[in-house]
């Protein structure tokens, strides 16, 4: 039996200061430090804000704010939850504060409309082939949800915090981040479906030029066959 070998431990991963070290030392009076916590988080809370927000100026604004709002208050944090927690906890207050004062917040039942998720049809598949495409008609479809929908589906399925975190963070039960994240992604699945599901039968097209090449191939095999001497059709 052969034996498991392991990964070898990344030394620049232990190399890495914990969130806790880089607070005391900003604390201690090292500002350049709080650098480091936001380069190691600024993914999390750009997908966060932009969530909720979904314009890209105002997303920029609001995490400067909430970054002072973080640097002015880390004394007040007392370690009781993860510090990614506690800094998106206070990235989404800024934002939905925000999105209220422009009075924009969408409403939650069921009836929400769904036309948003609707728009212009997808091209062909030939033209949705590249990584980038298929990202953007992906964002698009998020970014088409309702707002509780739409951050808690960010948080859980991008970010993949877990229930309790995505709880915790959005200030709401866990039973409720599991129905929101449920209904986000069956209002996904049925956007992106009617969206695609037209150009469905065009996928995996055996389109002209490679039908011609291989016709023209298999027609050439042919010929080289048959011009044999010895063609095995012809012996008795």
């Amino acid at each position: 039996m052969a034996e498991q070998v392991l990964p070898l431990p990344n030394p620049e991963d232990a190399m890495q200061p914990t969130d806790e070290e880089i607070i005391g030392r900003v604390r201690g009076g090292d500002i350049d430090c709080f650098e480091v916590l936001m380069r190691r988080y600024n993914q999390r809370i750009y997908r966060t804000v932009r969530a909720i927000l979904r314009e890209e100026d105002e997303t920029t604004d609001a995490m400067q704010e909430a970054y002072v709002n973080a640097f002015t208050h880390l004394g007040d944090f007392n370690g009781h939850a993860r510090f990614s927690t506690w800094l998106t906890r206070i990235a989404v207050h800024e934002a939905l504060g925000r999105l209220r004062k422009r009075k924009r917040v969408e409403p939650l039942d069921d009836g929400d409309s769904q036309d948003s998720l609707m728009v212009s049809p997808v091209n062909g598949p030939e033209n949705n082939a590249s990584d980038g495409e298929l990202r953007a008609l992906l964002e698009e479809a998020v970014d088409g949800l309702p707002e509780s929908f739409r951050t808690t589906f960010v948080l859980r399925s991008i970010e993949q915090l877990s229930v309790a975190e995505t709880a915790e963070v959005l200030g709401i039960p866990e039973e409720t981040v599991k129905t929101r994240h449920h209904r986000a992604r069956e209002r996904l699945q049925n956007a992106l479906t009617s969206r695609i599901g037209g150009t469905l039968p065009d996928l995996f097209g055996f389109h002209r030029p490679r039908c011609d090449r291989v016709v023209a191939n298999v027609l050439a095999r042919l010929k080289s066959l048959a011009s044999r001497p010895e063609n095995p059709r012809e012996t008795p």
